[in-house]
C-alpha cells in the first residue's frame, strides 16, 4: 500500500490522479465550510476557480435556489451572500440550496483533483468519516493521495498536520514496513507527532491561523478544530460536491 501527500496543488501534473483516490484538505477554511454547509442541508456545493466563473455558474441557476459564497485574502467577496467562515453556513442560509463557492486556496485544490477515481473533502469536523472512506480506498486500490490546499500557493502547516493525522490513523499494524510513503507524507507524520491530537494548537501556530485571528475570525479556528462535529462525507464528482453519510461502524 502507498500513501502520498502533496503540499500544494502546484505540484500536480494534469491527469496525475487518474484512477486514484484523493482526499483534499483545506483546514482553514474551505474543507470545513463545505462539510458544515452540507451538514446544514445544502443541496450541493459547486466549486469555482474564479469570481467570474462563480457569477457565471450562479446566473444559470434559479436565483432563489443558489447562494454565492467565497473569499479573497480571507475576506468575503463584495456582492456575495456569504464569505468562507463555516459559522455562516447555517440551515437558514443554505438549507435546500446550491452553494457556489470560490476561495483563494481550497477550490483551486479541488479543481486540480478533477479526473481522480474519487475525491473527498477532508477536515477535522468530518475526520472519522474521511478515515472510514480512505481506509476503504486503500483496501480497494492500494493507494491514497492527500492533496493539501496550502496558503497563497505555499506550504501550510495546518493542512500538513491534517494530512499527517490522516496518515497516522491509516497506518496498519507494522506501520512503515507495510505502507510506502513519499517524503511529504513522512514530513506530515512528523508534524502530526509534534502537535499530537491538538487541532486547535496547530491552527493557532500556523501563519494562516494567525492572519485569521487578526482579522477577527478566531472563532472560526475553534470550529475548524472540533473533530467530528459534522460527520458528513463531501464527495466531489462531475464538478459538484454532495454529501454521503457513511454507515455507522459495527
Amino acid at each position: 500500500m502507498r500513501i502520498e501527500v502533496y503540499f500544494t496543488p502546484l505540484a500536480v501534473a494534469p491527469g496525475e490522479f487518474a484512477g486514484r483516490s484523493v482526499a483534499v484538505v483545506d483546514l482553514l477554511r474551505a474543507s470545513t465550510s463545505i462539510a458544515v454547509a452540507l451538514a446544514a442541508g445544502a443541496k450541493e456545493v459547486l466549486p469555482a476557480g474564479t469570481v467570474e466563473e462563480a457569477l457565471r455558474v450562479a446566473q444559470n441557476l434559479e436565483r432563489d435556489q443558489v447562494v454565492l459564497a467565497g473569499e479573497r485574502k480571507s475576506v468575503r467577496i463584495e456582492g456575495f451572500a456569504l464569505g468562507n467562515s463555516p459559522r455562516e453556513f447555517t440551515p437558514e442560509a443554505v438549507g435546500g440550496k446550491t452553494v457556489v463557492l470560490t476561495t483563494t486556496n481550497g477550490t483551486q485544490a479541488l479543481l486540480a483533483a478533477q479526473g481522480a477515481r474519487e475525491v473527498v473533502v477532508a477536515g477535522a469536523v468530518n475526520f472519522s468519516a474521511v478515515v472510514q472512506r480512505a481506509r476503504a480506498a486503500l483496501e480497494a486500490t492500494g493507494e491514497l493521495v492527500v492533496l493539501c490546499s496550502g496558503h497563497e500557493r505555499q506550504f501550510a502547516i495546518e493542512d500538513a498536520f491534517a494530512a499527517g493525522r490522516l496518515a497516522k490513523v491509516l497506518l496498519p499494524e507494522g506501520g512503515l514496513r507495510r505502507v510506502a510513503l513519499n517524503d511529504a507524507a513522512l514530513a506530515s507524520l512528523e508534524i502530526a507527532r509534534h502537535f499530537g491530537e491538538q487541532w486547535l494548537r496547530a491552527l493557532r501556530a500556523s501563519r494562516h491561523g494567525q492572519e485569521l485571528m487578526a482579522l477577527g475570525f478566531a472563532d472560526d479556528l475553534r470550529v475548524c478544530a472540533t473533530q467530528d462535529s459534522h460527520p458528513v462525507l463531501p464527495v466531489y464528482a462531475d464538478r459538484r460536491i454532495t454529501a454521503h453519510r457513511p454507515a455507522p461502524e459495527g
